[in-house]
């Protein structure tokens, strides 16, 4: 993890080892010497982490948005790690990448390992294109399980194209392969019976399940409503949802486990078991065989799937892992405890599961190992520095259809042939269904005539024209006409329509009143799949049955145009979707897929670049929601770069330079979701503002976007090209609560509160994003593009200045005390390496002054984390010894000699074994050599082996290292 380190001015990270000594020296001299702050090292839990370090955690874990987990163990005889892993998987929506695999050895402290994809489409719905967006649809409610090497995760895609099943044989470093089901499966688990039948249950208000064909490629055969809520009539614990179910085989019994809300009680826990996995499909007399339980209805702790814990003897525990509705963080995943009796759990203690209650910890693991989980997290500071680990997903391919061809001859010309009816003559307009037309110039709109349409008996009754071969596929087209009728209904609805064979296609629609010329306009855009061979235009009135009065109206119509509008349409790229060099660390991910054509960590070194790309447009809504309500500008900023929030408090600090901003640009750090909160510099006239806005609730269905964006504090930059700006996150006064409190510097040192805290952002009762708060940086444009922002690092804490601590650098004095007493030769070369950059960070930022403390823990915690980590790769050097052995004949007789030198830089103990005795020698000098003549009593030799133990001291601890030497047959006769 690339966690940033720089304080405030910022420092070059590649310092020399001998400068790092130096600052060191400096840096505990301040902090009252070595020995106190090294005896003092001990790293607190990372800021997802619930584990308390004495052998017991909290629930919910994490303290971020983690939702419809799915955990599959991986036991030790199936992986190169000689015990058991486990791996999680979440859903993630509108994120790229999404559906990260995390990773965790005692299933309370994970870190993010993976992700299955890169993108789940490349089509305008995922990545905020032409309208497009996937705002709480995209990629939800994962199964993530292992089968005979296979890695498999399936998940639904609410608006892209249904269920799609993955695999891969490498799941932390692999690149995963898709397999599109064709069909959508609500909430998806894969399941693999005993024989090892694959099926993937799925269902809402029921539970069905689909069987799969040997290669996992398409469904086989379909079992609908193996059993559904109308089955357990009656029962306290059935309500609504009633999905979610994941599948375990244990003693005999197929379990299934699925959330039920009840009325007029909180989310829980059902869980049902049977003999038969398929229920009544193959039961006797076709009957539910489904026994249902409740059994966990404590604080809303629901939705998950059991979880297998091996103990000693061959035994294995059963503990629930579920997650919990903690808005505006999310929903939160709990490992729970079973009781088990008679085949049924009981969770928590005696079915009582408290918010933030403690339990002991499942597995154990030894101390240094522990230590180093507690460091992991799902979240994390960075310095942008390039150096996350490269991983298959980033190299995710793509076939990038080609966008189409336009006649540029018919575009920006009127297509309507005699649009004005100047021409003398109504052709090449023609009636339909029983129409009459005829010239009028009695009251023309414009110039000398419009056309009359009388003898109306249907809604259809009127002109039309054929544009056989003039609209274009794919085109948006302004579409206008002005109609007048002078008797009738007050209103009346007119239409501009268009037919190519598929039913009439509403172009343009407005209510014209009675008496007065009116222009019906609006923009239209030819579907892909339209006859353009066959296309008519048509003005008609709305349909009823029966037929409504308007049918039967007569009108004038005048100044008909249709004219195809400049290519705006946005198509996929090559260069938007490759690999740009640039590798972010697995806690990010974009709000929607990114443009990587505009954003860099390459294009200045140690700073993330977002470029403008493009302009919003005000024209995107969500899709999910049947009022279509408009999108604030924020939302539809492309390239927001984001990672979770956590609770119950967070900080996130970042440095902006904003000397390339062009007018019109909004650029800052956001708490976002539909709800919104961020500090951003806005450019206008040529001059920045620094400003606070906040987005709360009601949600308006139609945006003033100009009058959102209006800050409600604003502070004004004058020359300065960069600024510091902080926000501090409370989700705990009150809980269910988001205040948020914006900071700002031009120094880094010295902080101004730009007005109160604001808020509060609470859970959207629409689900319109159905996520979490999260943090993110981001850069849009409103007028032009290229416009652009550089961030120097993103810094977390989880301290507030509101709480109005002393800056504290305890943990970090303590942290680089004890890297001092580290000796490089007990540690593989990379791991130490990567210590050395961390400490090399956090002494120079100690070195220096502070201003937050942001700016403290990160380096800490990423040189806590390396040094923990070194702790479990600890292993005792290798006593450098060379040694030969030879067979000798000496007076007939065969003898084994064995020299062994000492290249340590201290004296040793060697100790020569051979098949015919041993010799030990005590305090060989370094360049010294012990040598030994070993006699054999016999006339030959055969070939064979030496050893060597030797035995010194390293960095103060007693080492024994063991060197072999062959020596080849000898015949002395």
């Amino acid at each position: 993890m690339s966690m940033v380190f720089a304080a405030a001015p910022r420092r070059r990270r590649g310092i020399a080892f001998l400068i790092v000594g130096v600052l060191l020296c400096a840096a505990l001299v301040a902090a009252g010497g070595a020995a106190q702050a090294a005896g003092g090292w001990s790293p607190r839990s990372s800021y997802t982490s619930t584990d308390k370090g004495d052998g017991t955690y909290s629930v919910p874990l994490l303290n971020a948005d983690v939702p419809d987990i799915s955990v599959e163990r991986v036991p030790a005889a199936a992986n190169r790690e000689g015990r058991d892993v486990y791996y999680m998987i979440s859903t993630t929506m509108h994120l790229s990448p999404g559906a990260p695999i995390m990773k965790s050895y005692d299933l309370v402290n994970w870190e993010i390992v993976n992700y299955v994809f890169d993108r789940a489409s490349i089509g305008d719905g995922f990545s905020l294109r032409n309208g497009q967006n996937s705002y709480g649809q995209g990629q939800w409610a994962s199964s993530l399980r292992y089968h005979d090497g296979t890695y498999y995760a399936v998940f639904n895609t609410n608006n892209l194209g249904g269920a799609y099943l993955y695999r891969t044989d490498d799941i932390e470093n692999g690149a995963w392969r898709r397999t599109a089901l064709g069909r959508a499966l609500h909430d998806p688990s894969l399941f693999f019976d005993v024989d090892g039948t694959p099926y993937i249950f799925y269902g809402s208000g029921g539970t069905s399940a689909v069987r799969l064909n040997a290669g996992l490629t398409a469904v086989a055969q379909d079992y609908p409503n193996i059993f559904t809520a109308g089955d357990y009539a009656g029962r306290p614990f059935i309500g609504g949802l009633f999905e979610g179910a994941q599948f375990s085989y244990i003693d005999g019994y197929y379990y299934c486990v699925i959330i039920t809300w009840p009325s007029g009680q909180g989310r829980q826990v059902v869980m049902f078991r049977s003999r038969d996995l398929l229920g009544r499909y193959t039961s006797a007399g076709g009957v539910n065989t489904y026994e249902a339980r409740g059994v966990l209805n404590s604080n809303g702790f629901a939705q998950g799937s059991l979880v297998p814990i091996a103990r000693q003897g061959g035994g294995t525990d059963w503990y629930g892992m579920f997650f919990r509705d903690t808005f505006p963080i999310g929903r939160i995943p709990a490992l729970i405890p079973a009781t088990w009796q008679d085949g049924w759990p009981t969770f928590g203690t005696n079915g009582v599961v408290p918010v933030d209650g403690v339990f002991p910890k499942p597995i154990r693991l030894t101390p240094e190992q522990e230590l180093f989980e507690r460091q992991k997290s799902v979240v994390g500071s960075d310095d942008f520095d390039n150096d996350a680990p490269h991983k298959a997903y980033m190299d995710e391919q793509w076939t990038i259809p080609a966008p189409p061809t336009y006649d540029p001859s018919l575009i920006g010309v009127e297509l309507v042939q005699n649009p004005g009816f100047e021409d003398g003559t109504i052709s090449p307009w023609a009636a339909q269904f029983g129409a009459t037309l005829a010239l009028d110039t009695t009251d023309p709109a414009t110039g000398q005539a419009a056309l009359r349409v009388s003898n109306r008996t249907l809604n259809g009754s009127g002109p039309n024209q054929s544009l056989n071969g003039k609209m274009q596929p794919g085109l948006t087209y302004t579409v206008s006409a002005k109609i007048k009728y002078a008797s009738g209904p007050s209103t009346i609805q007119f239409n501009l329509a268009a037919d190519w064979g598929s039913g009439v296609q509403v172009m343009a629609s407005r209510s014209v009143p009675v008496g007065q010329w009116t222009t019906v306009t609006g923009q239209y855009t030819v579907p892909a799949t339209a006859n353009v061979n066959t296309f008519k235009f048509a003005v008609e009135t709305p349909w009823a049955n029966p037929q409504p009065a308007s049918s039967s109206v007569e009108y004038l119509i005048d100044d008909v145009s249709i004219v195809g509008q400049p290519v705006t349409t946005e198509y996929p790229a090559e260069a938007e979707i490759a690999p740009n060099g640039s590798r972010l660390d697995p806690v990010w991910e974009w709000n929607h897929a990114p443009d990587n054509r505009y954003w860099s960590l390459t294009d200045r070194d140690g700073w993330l670049r977002l470029t403008n790309g493009k302009v919003v447009t005000g024209r995107y809504v969500y899709t999910k929601l049947s009022n279509r309500s408009e999108l604030a500008w924020l939302e539809e900023a492309r390239n927001m770069l984001t990672q979770r929030t956590f609770g119950p408090r967070q900080s996130v600090e970042t440095r902006m330079d904003i000397s390339g901003m062009k007018d019109g640009d909004v650029a800052g750090l956001a708490a976002f979701n539909r709800g919104f909160s961020y500090v951003a510099v806005k450019r206008a006239g040529g001059v920045n503002t620094l400003g606070v806005v906040n987005r709360g609730q009601p949600f308006a269905v139609d945006l003033d976007q100009a009058a959102l964006e209006v800050p409600g504090t604003t502070v004004p930059l004058g020359s300065a090209t960069q600024v510091y700006v902080k926000a501090d996150l409370d989700f705990a006064s009150p809980s269910g609560q988001l205040w948020t409190t914006f900071s700002y510097s031009l120094d880094g040192l010295q902080w101004s509160q730009l007005g109160n805290r604001v808020g509060p952002q609470t859970l959207d009762g629409s689900l319109a994003h159905f996520m979490g708060h999260r943090v993110g940086l981001f850069n849009y444009a409103t007028q032009q593009t290229g416009g652009r922002v550089d961030f120097d690092y993103f810094n977390l804490s989880d301290t507030l200045s509101a709480q109005n601590r002393p800056l504290d650098t305890g943990a970090l004095d303590a942290a680089i005390a004890y890297a001092g007493t580290l000796d490089p030769r007990f540690y593989p070369q990379d791991a130490w390496a990567a210590m050395q950059d961390a400490l090399a960070g956090a002494t120079a930022a100690r070195a220096g002054q502070f201003g937050t403390q942001n700016q403290i823990d990160a380096p800490e915690r990423k040189l806590s984390y390396q040094l923990a980590r070194l702790g479990v790769l600890k292993a005792d050097p290798a006593l450098p010894v060379t040694v030969t052995a030879q067979a000798r004949c000496v007076a007939g007789k065969a003898y084994v000699a064995v020299q062994a030198r000492n290249d340590h830089d201290a004296p040793v103990n060697l100790t020569l074994q051979t098949s015919y005795g041993e010799r030990s020698f005590t305090a060989v000098a370094p360049a010294g050599n012990a040598y030994q003549q070993f006699a054999t009593r016999a006339a030959s030799v055969p070939a064979g082996t030496v050893t060597v133990r030797v035995t010194g001291t390293v960095g103060g601890s007693t080492v024994t290292t063991v060197r072999t030497a062959q020596y080849t047959a000898a015949g002395c006769a």
